[in-house]
Parts: C-alpha cells; structure tokens; sequence
C-alpha cells in the first residue's frame, strides 16, 4: 500500500475529538482508528505493539544494525480538530493547474490562489482535498501515514542500516490532551519527532506557550418595557468584554513570533453568556501578560458591574525550545535528513502546538516534521501528494543518518 493510499484510507475514519466529554480517548472513533492501526502494524511484521486503555498505540521496528544506534521515535496524533466536522470525509486527488479548484459547485465553495497564494507553491502536483463540507484530516492523518510508510519502506528495504525505533500514535492531541496519559518510559527513546507539521519542509522546535479560558456573565433579565435601570443584559456584558481586548492581538492580525487572543466559542442570553478563548505566545512574559489582561478585565468588568463576572484559565502547554535547545544535534539530524531527501528545511516556530511540546517537558525532546498539509483545522484543507512522499522519505533518511553518524 502507498502512502497516499494509507491517507486516503484513514481518512475516512471520524476521529474528530471533544471536549466535552471527559473521556480518554473524548470519542470513540479514535478507539475504532488505533485499533485498526495496530492490525496494519502486525501485518507489517512490527514487534512489541501495544494499545492501552486509553487508545495509546505503541509499536517497535527492531534494529538491524549492530552498530550502537540510540533509539529514536516518531509520534503523530489519531484525532481531527473539533473546529469543522470530520465525518464523511470524501477526499478527491485533482492536479492543480494554477485554475481554482471548485470544492462543491452547489455551494460554491472554492479553493483558489486568490485566497490562498500557498497553491502558487504546487504547479502540476497532484493535491487531495475534499468536497469542501468536511477537513481533511491530513492534521494529523497525514503524520500516521506518513510514519507507517516509512516502517513499511525500512521493513521491505533491509539493506539500509538503522537502528530501533518506536512510533507512538496519541489521542486527543487537538484538545491539548495527547500528552495526559502518555509512558515516556515505556516509549524509551532518546529523543523523538512529532510528524505534526504542515509546508514541505517545516522543521520546528519552538511553539506556543498555551492557556484555555471561559469567561462568565451573569446578567438580570426583567420584561424590557419596564426595564430602565434594571436589566444586566449578560451578551452585551460579553461584547464589551470582547471589546476590550487588543484588536491587534486577534489571529487574523498577527504571525511569526506574535501571540494572540483567539475567540473560539460565544454563547449568551440576557441572564447568562459565556466567552472561551485560546491565548498563545511564544515569549514567557508576553504569555504571562495575557493572562493578567484577562484577570484585568474581569475585574473591572465587577468594577462596572459588581458580581457579575468569573472566569477560570487553564494552561495548556509551553514552549518546548528550552528543553531542545541544548541539544542541536537532534535538530541537525532532521535538517541533514531533510536535504538528503531534497526538500529545503524551513526551521520556524510552530503557531499552534504539538504532543511534542508537553512531552519535551516530560523528559522525551521531541521537535516537529512537516506532513506537507496546509489549510489545517477547515475546509479548504489540502495536502500536496509529492509533500507527502517526501515527508515519508524524510523519516527514512533520519533512520539513516543517525545509525550512519553512529
């Protein structure tokens, strides 16, 4: 089976996660995907493959080199983002001819270069995409098929030398859980690579540091002919709340090193509404400061209107350079890796996060590899076949230098 074929199959698994439901993994298509994963990894001959109760896959492909080579992973995630739905993926593989690419004529729903310039980048390639309903689901099935094609092309190509390596393929990493429960020790590698990123050739070792919080409103509600000097109308509370915030710090307005306050969810009525907001940043205090923004508002919103406003914040993850850093010769491999495969390295900070970051802090130094997606988190999703290809090749030519610089 080819790597695009692999991609297209899993796909069509729903693995979109939640979190609403306090569960590992939060649903169960993940379960039913891991499942079918360990099948593909004891038909491929890989040896000590686990699945634990929480739908953690853990797989060996055994050396065969003597040379001492340190053991090394690879790790991608089972779940699709929460942000538009992953079921009834219908993925499609057009050849991109510099012409937009008509994703559902009835809906008019369109995949051009106008919107998006990143598809200059692919004349002439073939790109999967969907019917524009749905993700695509190469965050992060993409970094599962990607992994496997490689243990598959070591397994079936015994002369290139390498050394033991484990894949690891982790739940409910979209909401910032796919971390929570997994065995860094049992895993037992030196170092690892999330394949979680997206352009060809992005090598990342920084991210966002990362928190979650939900704002509440607690407004009074009167019949509004008589309301005068009664009502505490909560949405409007919201909205002024949102108002405050610096519009220069919203996604839209912000890239490269400059962090954000990401509305993710409102919800209001005249006695009750709720804001939830993702904030990022790469830099410690900047980060620091957002969340003192946020406790800042809440107060003088209290000020203004007295007991009507809380909220809870919740980190979520750091920046992971601190851990990696110190260590460049992990980085060196992939960068070398990736020449060696003839993709140009791109080393950037990740705007997001990966399980590599909180596993950085567990012990387990973890940078990020391209998967060739873009698009991540909605419908206009693609993925670069060729950029698949070489992600794949990627992996391989890391297997291979490192037991070469052994």
């Amino acid at each position: 089976m080819t790597v695009l074929e692999r991609f297209l199959k899993y796909v069509t698994f729903d693995t979109e996660s939640s979190e609403d439901t306090n569960t590992t993994p939060s649903t169960p298509g993940q379960r039913v995907f891991a499942e079918e994963l360990v099948k593909e990894l004891k038909a491929l001959g890989l040896e000590e493959i686990s699945i634990d109760e929480n739908s953690y896959v853990m797989a060996t492909l055994p050396a065969n080199t003597q040379k001492p080579v340190p053991v090394i992973g690879f790790i991608a995630h089972l779940d699709t983002s929460p942000d538009l739905t992953g079921k009834n993926v219908k993925p499609r593989v057009v050849t991109y001819t510099g012409d937009p690419i008509v994703l559902s004529e009835k809906e008019n729903i369109i995949l051009s270069a106008e919107m998006f310039p990143e598809l200059n980048d692919y004349p002439g390639q073939e790109l999967v995409v969907t019917d524009g309903k749905t993700l695509l689901g190469a965050d992060d099935k993409a970094g599962v098929a990607a992994i496997i094609g490689a243990m598959q092309y070591l397994k079936e190509h015994p002369e290139t030398e390498h050394g033991k390596i484990r894949i690891a393929f982790t739940p409910d990493e979209e909401i910032g859980a796919g971390a929570n429960h997994f065995d860094v020790e049992k895993f037992g590698c030196k170092w690892a690579y999330t394949v979680d990123g997206g352009q060809l050739g992005e090598l990342e070792y920084e991210n966002f540091n990362a928190a979650v919080t939900k704002i509440r409103f607690k407004g009074l509600n009167v019949h509004p002919g008589y309301a005068k000097n009664k009502m505490v109308n909560a949405s409007l509370l919201a909205v002024e709340f949102a108002s405050w915030l610096p519009v220069p710090q919203r996604p839209e307005h912000t890239t490269g090193y400059e962090g954000f306050f990401h509305l993710t969810a409102m919800h209001g009525t005249v006695e009750e509404a709720t804001l939830s907001y993702i904030i990022r940043d790469h830099d410690e205090e900047l980060f620091r400061n957002k969340k003192e923004m946020i406790q800042f508002f809440v107060d003088q919103m209290n000020r203004l209107h007295p007991g009507s406003t809380t909220f809870e914040i919740r980190d979520q993850y750091y920046n992971m350079r601190k851990m990696v850093e110190d260590k460049p010769y992990i980085i060196d491999l992939a960068f070398d890796a990736m020449k060696a495969a003839g993709v140009n390295p791109i080393v950037k900070p990740i705007r997001g996060g990966t399980d590599g970051a909180r596993l950085s802090f567990m012990g387990l130094p973890c940078p990020n590899i391209f998967t060739g997606g873009l698009n991540f988190h909605g419908r206009y999703e693609f993925l670069p076949v060729q950029s698949l290809q070489k992600s794949t090749e990627t992996l391989v030519k890391i297997a291979e230098l490192l037991t070469q610089k052994s």
